[in-house]
């Protein structure tokens, strides 16, 4: 078992102690080893392998025992049983955002609550609000944690969903009677939330496909088994569908199920306007001829002049005059206008990434050392990468302090030139903006960095008004390089906070500061609605993944694909520069 999962589960007993009223010295013991474990640079095997593991402040004789076994069986009957003895009710609920251990034992404790159905029940009756330590609007924020649970619990998240369509579309693919196979819908258009999946073939031969499809061990549910279409439902409550259409259709097929509907609305009013009625069968060319003759231009260079001779998405553009669409930029925001003129920009690619900003390590709460973010870099062929570890502000991430930071300056100077790694580390930090805007640090430390992202951790609640003053008092602090994740959201589980996004923007392209594009597939942050407004205000655009562990560095992948939503080229997003590039810009803090 990895450090990351055995701190999960001790983060899991002291929670489960908290639910059944223990000791508090008892639920802090494991609260203190959970973050003492995480905190610690070695990994876990080699603690044990050196008897060192007890010897860490936090982590005595018994909890080590207890790390020992997790970490070589991958279970432990302590917290099997303490699991079984609490109403796994009780663990839903503290799904709920706002409700941790102390709150969920006094609510069962009270009022007998064990399901997410009886605290709705005691929410609406109001008998929560009269609970000590909580009111009216703690009981309101509960009551809107559920509803935001069943409305998000619909939808998945982009990121788990293509790890579920990657090894299907592999499938079909490998099957002997399939010509083409592709994901359609919200996942190819890259969407940050998913409702189902939805694949479509090119097949002669339908019903062994359909056989193989309903026949993985993944189905939980096979609700539908048609010739040419089937749908079932996986054990997460994800539903698949699956279409099967001859290879003439399957350009028709795909472009159609994949979306969006707006977009595929004002697709057909461009195709009646060439005189052909669109669908996912294909085109058909309507009796009474073009209905808006200034809308058919002339047949584009090399395109198919019969539409039976349509065979892919690009002939199927080329066909009504207009430059291919990514499916990224199918949402019926000017892309339609945009091909028609050859407008399209040259959208970023997940290759022209050499880097990234926004990344933590063991001296705060991440669980991969300095060294192996480097060589994590190295081995994605990045030139440079930053470490930008909390502030002191977010003590719960162990932030640093200004003679921390500074410590650490000084280790990645000499990271550097001791030449381990082929990327070069740029020295940084997440600070903490403080409910009045000012920064967490001091000026006289910030000042000795090569960048400084600012991010909000605390006072969700406060007003628009205060919220975004707040941002913009940070942005102009001349230390800010860049803002980080501008909204706070939490996709699925929590709302931003509610800071005017628009005056942000013209705030950062004001005083020359970056925006992030946070590429945690739970955040995605900020919207990629707003991007084309922040470049057309000259903003530059920061994908950073908010690594956590090595491993974190993919999610960049998630990040490209919505700066695409977002119409972003690689020259407006700053970590597709070269080093010497990034240096410059970096020396004179982008102002």
């Amino acid at each position: 078992m990895t450090k990351k999962e055995i701190v999960g589960i001790l983060e899991e007993i002291a929670v489960l102690l908290e639910i059944k009223g223990e000791n508090p010295f008892k639920v802090r013991a494991y609260q203190n080893g959970a973050r003492a474990l995480e905190t610690v640079e070695d990994k876990v095997a080699d603690l044990i392998e050196s008897d060192r593991l007890d010897k860490i402040r936090g982590v005595g004789d018994a909890l080590a025992k207890k790390i020992v076994t997790l970490h070589e069986t991958g279970s432990l009957e302590y917290h099997d049983s303490l699991k079984a003895s609490v109403p796994p009710g009780l663990l839903e609920m503290l799904e709920i955002p706002g409700l941790g251990g102390k709150k969920v034992k006094a609510i069962y404790g009270k009022l007998g609550v064990t399901s997410i159905e009886e605290l709705t029940a005691a929410c609406e009756a109001g008998k929560v609000a009269d609970l000590p330590g909580f009111g009216p609007k703690s009981q309101t924020r509960i009551l809107e944690g559920i509803h935001n649970r069943e409305v998000y619990g619909k939808r998945h998240l982009w990121w788990h969903a293509r790890e579920v369509a990657e090894p299907i579309l592999e499938g079909l693919r490998g099957l002997p009677e399939v010509e083409r196979a592709e994901h359609a819908g919200s996942l190819r258009r890259s969407r940050e939330t998913v409702g189902d999946l939805d694949f479509i073939v090119a097949s002669d031969e339908p019903q062994p496909v359909m056989d193989w499809f309903t026949g993985q061990g993944w189905v939980g549910e096979v609700t539908a088994k048609g010739e040419t279409k089937s749908s079932v439902r996986m054990e997460s409550g994800l539903q698949v569908d699956l279409r099967v259409v001859p290879s003439n259709q399957f350009a028709f097929a795909l472009h159609h199920f994949t979306g969006s509907k707006e977009h595929n609305v004002s697709m057909r009013q461009r195709a009646l306007g060439r005189g052909y009625s669109l669908s996912e069968w294909g085109l058909t060319e309507v009796e009474e001829g073009p209905r808006d003759p200034e809308a058919v231009s002339p047949i584009r260079e090399g395109s198919p002049c019969d539409p039976a001779e349509i065979r892919t998405e690009e002939a199927l553009f080329d066909f009504l005059g207009m430059e291919y669409v990514p499916p990224e930029l199918r949402e019926d925001m000017g892309e339609i206008e945009s091909a028609e003129s050859d407008g399209l920009p040259e959208l970023i690619r997940p290759g022209d990434l050499r880097g990234a900003f926004h990344n933590h390590t063991t001296a705060s709460d991440g669980s991969s050392t300095m060294a192996e973010m480097a060589e994590a870099a190295d081995a994605l062929g990045w030139e440079y990468l930053g470490i930008a570890d909390h502030s002191k502000a977010s003590f719960q991430a162990n932030g640093l302090d200004e003679a921390r930071l500074e410590k650490q300056i000084t280790t990645i100077r000499e990271f550097n030139e001791s030449g381990q790694a082929n990327a070069r580390l740029f020295a940084g930090v997440e600070c903490d903006i403080l409910p009045d805007g000012r920064l967490d640090l001091a000026e006289s430390v910030l000042e000795q960095l090569d960048y400084v992202v600012v991010s909000i951790h605390s006072s969700f609640t406060q007003s628009t008004d205060v919220v975004t003053q707040r941002m913009i008092r940070a942005i102009e602090h001349p230390c800010t390089t860049m803002v980080g994740h501008l909204t706070g959201r939490i996709l699925l589980q929590r709302e931003g906070y509610a800071v005017d996004v628009l005056r942000v923007i013209d705030a950062a392209a004001a005083n020359g500061v970056i925006i992030e594009l946070n590429a945690n597939p739970y955040r995605l942050d900020m919207d990629w609605r707003y991007w084309r407004r922040a470049v057309g205000k000259g903003v530059l655009c920061s994908i950073n993944p908010d690594a956590h562990e090595a491993v974190h560095l993919s999610f960049v992948d998630a990040g490209v694909r919505i700066a695409r939503k977002g119409w972003l080229t690689a020259g407006q997003v700053l970590n597709t520069w070269p080093l010497d590039r990034v240096e410059g810009y970096l020396a004179g803090r982008g102002r």
